[in-house]
């Protein structure tokens, strides 16, 4: 079963190893090379699954209460 690599790198899954490993859109998987050099292809468990928003950790952390025109002041500059 043969794909081709884009500039960027990318290939497409082919459809039977979607399904074998029962891949949907949005999943994550992983790559790893076993002892013979062969690539092996793991669907990735929940905790080893990159997370799909970078700030999702930060959210709702900020200890500072600010009231927008203040803050638009601030970043303005106006006095």
């Amino acid at each position: 079963m043969a794909t081709t690599m884009t500039v960027k790198g990318q290939v497409t899954i082919p459809k039977k190893i979607r399904e074998a490993l029962h891949l949907s859109p949005g999943d994550t998987v992983d790559f790893d090379v076993n002892h013979d050099g062969q690539i092996v292809v793991h669907k990735a468990g929940p905790n080893r699954a990159v997370k799909r928003d970078r700030f999702e950790s930060a959210r709702g952390q900020a200890q500072v209460k600010w009231e927008t025109d203040d803050l638009m002041a601030l970043l303005r500059g106006d006095d």
